[in-house]
């Protein structure tokens, strides 16, 4: 029965990727890429945004009033 527990603790340390415990010291948050950085950045971009965003807000105003 004692080779039985020994699988069991195992198989979870294994499927476990190493440092990847948030709030631990090793743990390193996902890091945006260039292009994501490029794309936050961009004022070209951050004004088609705006844009798309607002006329989103608009149609739905105007669904709301008969």
């Amino acid at each position: 029965m004692s080779s039985d527990v020994t699988l069991n603790d195992a198989a979870p340390a294994a499927t476990k990727p190493k440092n990847k415990e948030p709030y631990q010291q090793a743990y390193s948050p996902p890091v945006p890429t260039a292009f994501t950085r490029y794309m936050r950045a961009s004022l070209l971009w951050q004004f088609w945004r705006f844009i798309a965003i607002n006329l989103k807000m608009f149609k739905l105003m105007l669904s709301s009033h008969h």
